[in-house]
C-alpha cells in the first residue's frame, strides 16, 4: 500500500464523501492523516443533569427513555427524545436529520456532548455528538480528549474523526520515519508513528505536546533543508573581492542630498563590512518604502567603482529603473562616474554601443530590467550586484547577473516588510539588514476604511485635490469586467465610467499588466510628468513609481488584496510635501477583514503591519509565495514555533556542513523524503 493511494481506499469513502473531502484538501491516505486537529475539546469529564451548566458544552452519560418521534415546525424535520441519568433528565433534538430516529433505542446509553439550553419549560440538547455505551467498553475509552477538524458545513466532525481513525489503521505500517536517529536524540523527539497517533487521539496533555514538537520539528527542517538544498550554490559562501575603503567616500557622503538616518548608517557599516571581507557579500536589505535603500545601494555602488570594479542594479520595472538611473546618475557624474540605462525599450544601435562600452570598461554602472541578464551584456569587471524588489526575480535570474563577475558582491533590496520569521525561512541562506527608520520631516498618510456608501464624497474630495493641482490613484482588483467576480471592480470599466460619468474635464486613464510594456511605461511616464491627473490602476504601480504629487491612493475593493500588498501600494503616495491620504473601500462584513483593514487605519508601520498578514493569512499567501510552490504550513505556526525554527536552521546547517552532497544511509533517507515532501521546483525561480 502507498499513502498516496486515493482516499476511495477507505471504507465508507465514496464519491458524495470524497468530493467533500478534496475540497478540503484531502485527496490521499497521507492528506487525510495530515489532516491535523485545530483544536481539542476535553471530554474525560462526564458531568450530571442536574450539573450541567446552561448554554455551555456538557458531555453527559445518559440512557434514552422514550421514543424518538419526527415532527414538523416551520418547514423544519424535527427528532426529538427524552434521555435520563440518577439526577435527571433532558430533551436530545436534531434538526434537519429525520433519518437519526432510526440511531437510538429505549434503554440503551450513550455519552452525548453538546450545548444544553432552556427552551418553552424544558431543558434541551441540540444535536449533540453522541456515542453508544456498550458494558463491554471502558467509558475512557470514549470519554477522552477530542480532536475537532478544520471541516466543510456538509462534513461532520464524527465522519472526520471515524475516516482519520481507519485511515490510522491502514497507513501506520506504511508511514516512514525519515529523521536520522541521532537528530531525534539530540532534540529528543517522539517517534513518527508516536506522533501521528498522538496528535490525533492524544492520551493526555503530554503526549499531545510530544507529538507537536516532533511533528512542528519535522515540518519545517523539510522545509529549510528543501530551500537549502534548491539554493546551495547561490547560499554557498565564496571567495570575494576584498575592496578598500576609498578616500573620497566622506566627499561622496557629504554631497548626498540629504544625511543618513542612523538605521541607514547602521546597514552601511554592515554592508562595508561585508564589501571589505575576502568572502562574497550575500545580503538582503529590508526597509519601508520611503526609508531609503537607493541612497544604501548608490554607496555601495560607489565604493565597488573605486576600488576599480564595475556595478550593476536590476530592477523589476522600465519605470523603476529609470527612476534608478536618474537618481545614480545626478549622485556620481560630480565624481565623473559614467552610468547608463539598460531596458527593453534601449534601442538596438543604444544597445550595441553600450555593450561596447561596458565591454572596454568605460562604464562604471549600468542600470536596467531583465535585459541585464542577456548572454551579449558582458560585464568583464564586475565587482557588485543589486536587484531592486528582489522577489520579483528568482534566483536563476540574480545568479545569471552575478555569474557575469567571478566573484561579485550580491545585494539584494525589498521595501516589502517581510517579517523576520517569514525572512529566516525564504532567505535563510543570506544575512539580513532592516532600515527601519523613516527620514526625518516623512508624513504620516491618513488612512480610512469605508464601505461603497462613501463613493460619492470621496469622489468630491478627489476633485478637490486635483483642483488644487493634485493627483490620484485608483486601484482595482481585476483588469476586466466579469474576469473572476462580478463583483469586483475592474480597471477598464470602471475608468471609462469615471472619465464619462464622475470626473468630466479630468484627465482619466487606465493601467493594467495586460497592456504591451511600451504602453504602459507611456502612461506611466505621463502620469509621472502630471499630464494625467487620475490613473486607474491595477497592482502594477504596486513596485517602483515615485510621484510626489500624488496624494489619495483609493483602493477599490480592499479585502481583495493582502496587508503588505495595501501597504506597498499606500507608499505610493505621501512622497512629496503634501499631506496624502489612503482611502480602503470593502462592503465585507466578514470579522478577519474588518480587523485588517483597521490595522491598516491604526499602523504605519510595515513591518508590524506584514507580522498582522502573516498571522491572519498564513506564509502561503504572503506576497503570492503560495502560487510559487511554498507549501502551506499544516502544523507549525511562525509565531509559536519560531524557538523551533532556529533550532531546526543550525540543525540543516550542521548536515549541511557534515555531508553536503547527502552520502551517508540517513542523508540518503532525507533525499528521499524531500522528494515526497514537495518543495516544488517553481519556488527555486520565486526566492
Amino acid at each position: 500500500m502507498s499513502l498516496n493511494q486515493s482516499i476511495v481506499t477507505v471504507k465508507g469513502v465514496g464519491t458524495q464523501v470524497a468530493a467533500k473531502l478534496n475540497k478540503l484538501g484531502i485527496f490521499t491516505l497521507k492528506d487525510m492523516i495530515e489532516h491535523y486537529p485545530r483544536e481539542y475539546e476535553d471530554r474525560r469529564k462526564i458531568v450530571l443533569i442536574k450539573d450541567s451548566v446552561m448554554e455551555e458544552h456538557n458531555n453527559i452519560l445518559a440512557a434514552v427513555v422514550t421514543v424518538p418521534t419526527v415532527s414538523k415546525k416551520a418547514g423544519k424535520i424535527i427528532v426529538s427524545f427524552r434521555v435520563k441519568d440518577e439526577t435527571g433528565s433532558i430533551f436530545v433534538t436534531f434538526y434537519g436529520q429525520a433519518y437519526m430516529k432510526n440511531n437510538f433505542s429505549i434503554g440503551e446509553r450513550y455519552l452525548f456532548y453538546g450545548k444544553i439550553k432552556r427552551k418553552y419549560n424544558t431543558i434541551e440538547m441540540e444535536s449533540p455528538e453522541y456515542q453508544r455505551i456498550t458494558d463491554s467498553e471502558p467509558i475512557e475509552k470514549v470519554a477522552k480528549i477530542t480532536p475537532i477538524y478544520p471541516s466543510t458545513s456538509k462534513l461532520s466532525q464524527k465522519v472526520i474523526r471515524g475516516l482519520i481513525e481507519k485511515s490510522l489503521d491502514l497507513c501506520m505500517p506504511f508511514v516512514k520515519d525519515y529523521l536520522p536517529s541521532s537528530i531525534r536524540e539530540d532534540y529528543h523527539l517522539v517517534s513518527k508513528e508516536y506522533a501521528v497517533r498522538n496528535i490525533h487521539f492524544p492520551n493526555n496533555s503530554e503526549a499531545f505536546f510530544e507529538a507537536r514538537k516532533r511533528l512542528v520539528f519535522e515540518e519545517l527542517f523539510m522545509l529549510q533543508l528543501s530551500l537549502y538544498r534548491l539554493k546551495a550554490d547561490f547560499a554557498r559562501k565564496i571567495a570575494g573581492i576584498p575592496h578598500q575603503v576609498p578616500d573620497d567616500l566622506k566627499f561622496f557622503l557629504e554631497h548626498l542630498p540629504f544625511a543618513l538616518t542612523d538605521a541607514q548608517k547602521r546597514v552601511l557599516k554592515e554592508i562595508i563590512a561585508d564589501m571589505k571581507s575576502k568572502m562574497a557579500m550575500n545580503r538582503l536589505v529590508q526597509g519601508d518604502v520611503g526609508s531609503g535603500k537607493t541612497v544604501v545601494a548608490a554607496i555601495a555602488l560607489f565604493i565597488a567603482v573605486r576600488n576599480g570594479y564595475q556595478g550593476a542594479l536590476m530592477a523589476p520595472t522600465e519605470v523603476l529603473a529609470m527612476q534608478h538611473y536618474e537618481f545614480l546618475s545626478k549622485l556620481m557624474g560630480p565624481f565623473g562616474i559614467e552610468v547608463a540605462l539598460l531596458t527593453g525599450s534601449t534601442t538596438k544601435k543604444q544597445k550595441a554601443e553600450l555593450i561596447k562600452a561596458a565591454l572596454l570598461q568605460k562604464l562604471h554602472i549600468v542600470v536596467g530590467t531583465h535585459a541585464l541578464i542577456e548572454e551579449n551584456v558582458e560585464l568583464p569587471n564586475l565587482g557588485l550586484v543589486i536587484t531592486d524588489e528582489q522577489h520579483r526575480f528568482g534566483v536563476r535570474q540574480r545568479l545569471r547577473l552575478s555569474e557575469k563577475g567571478a566573484a561579485a558582491d550580491v545585494m539584494v533590496m525589498t521595501a516589502t516588510p517581510i517579517p523576520r520569521t517569514l525572512a529566516l525561512i525564504l532567505y535563510g541562506d543570506m544575512d539580513i539588514s532592516i532600515i527601519d527608520e523613516l527620514p526625518p520631516g516623512r508624513q504620516p498618510i491618513q488612512t480610512n476604511a469605508v464601505d461603497s456608501a462613501y463613493h460619492t464624497r470621496i469622489y468630491r474630495f478627489i476633485e478637490k485635490e486635483v483642483q488644487e493641482g493634485r493627483q490620484c490613484y485608483i486601484i482595482c482588483p481585476m483588469v476586466e469586467e466579469g474576469e473572476t467576480n462580478n463583483d469586483l471592480i475592474s480597471v477598464v470599466e470602471h475608468s471609462e465610467y469615471l472619465k464619462t460619468e464622475v470626473f468630466k474635464g479630468i484627465s482619466v486613464e487606465p493601467l493594467h499588466g495586460k497592456m504591451k510594456p511600451k504602453e504602459k511605461n507611456e502612461i506611466m511616464q505621463k502620469f509621472s510628468k502630471g499630464e494625467i491627473n487620475i490613473l486607474v490602476s491595477t497592482t502594477v504601480v504596486e513596485v517602483g513609481v515615485n510621484v510626489p504629487n500624488a496624494t489619495v491612493m483609493l483602493i477599490e475593493n480592499a479585502e481583495r488584496f493582502g496587508l503588505a500588498q495595501l501597504h506597498q501600494l499606500r507608499g505610493r503616495v505621501g512622497r512629496g510635501t503634501y499631506k496624502s491620504y489612503c482611502i480602503l473601500v470593502s462592503d465585507s462584513k466578514n470579522k478577519v477583514t474588518q480587523k485588517r483593514l483597521k490595522i491598516m487605519e491604526e499602523s504605519q508601520d510595515g513591518f508590524v503591519i506584514a507580522e498582522t498578514d502573516l498571522k491572519l493569512r498564513g506564509p502561503g499567501e504572503f506576497f503570492g509565495t503560495k502560487q510559487h510552490g511554498l507549501p502551506e504550513m499544516k502544523i507549525a505556526n511562525l509565531y509559536q514555533d519560531a524557538k523551533a525554527l532556529k533550532e531546526v536552521q543550525q540543525c540543516v546547517k550542521n548536515i549541511l556542513s557534515i555531508d553536503p552532497e547527502f552520502k551517508t544511509f540517513e542523508n540518503k533517507q532525507l533525499q528521499e523524503a524531500m522528494k515526497e515532501w514537495g518543495v516544488k521546483e517553481e519556488l527555486y525561480n520565486a526566492l
